[in-house]
């Protein structure tokens, strides 16, 4: 397991959502203080604010996919493009890992948003949920990535 794998899981275990755990993981990476970073990341848990959308691990592997080779130009339409191709190609590697990128299919949840109350984070949340495995597949990614082993 790489370093930033154990970071996140690390993150998730200590109780803070997904996408908080991936993004800070590479707060330092991303030139942002931890704190900056957990609160950036905070709206996108659960599927973005347990709405069971896009899973906030992967929501956070494009968070920092903009932060390193986003675009500012909103006239360079190259630019666009190819962060765009980044960015399906990290989606891509992640559903190929896990079968989709959306919240509520990796979880097996019906079609519907949940309560804005986080369930209690107790031993037997931790054995239901696969969201442990999934923040690390999102870090590992990201990981290679940045290192320029993938994608």
């Amino acid at each position: 397991m790489g370093e930033k794998e154990k970071i996140a899981e690390e993150l998730f275990f200590q109780g803070f959502n997904c996408s908080q755990s991936v993004f800070a993981a590479f707060s330092e990476e991303v030139g942002m203080d931890r704190e900056s970073a957990l609160k950036l990341a905070s709206s996108f848990g659960g599927g973005m604010g347990r709405l069971r959308e896009v899973c906030g691990a992967v929501s956070a592997m494009f968070m920092i996919a903009g932060l390193k080779d986003g675009y500012s130009d909103p006239k360079d339409d190259e630019a666009k493009a190819e962060h765009y191709r980044l960015i399906q190609r990290l989606a891509e590697q992640f559903k190929e890992e896990n079968g989709s990128i959306i919240c509520r299919e990796l979880l097996g949840l019906p079609c519907q948003a949940d309560s804005p109350t986080p369930e209690a984070r107790t031993r037997g949340y931790y054995e239901r949920r696969p969201c442990a495995e999934l923040v690390k597949s999102a870090a590992r990614i990201t990981e290679e990535y940045l290192e320029g082993k993938s994608v």
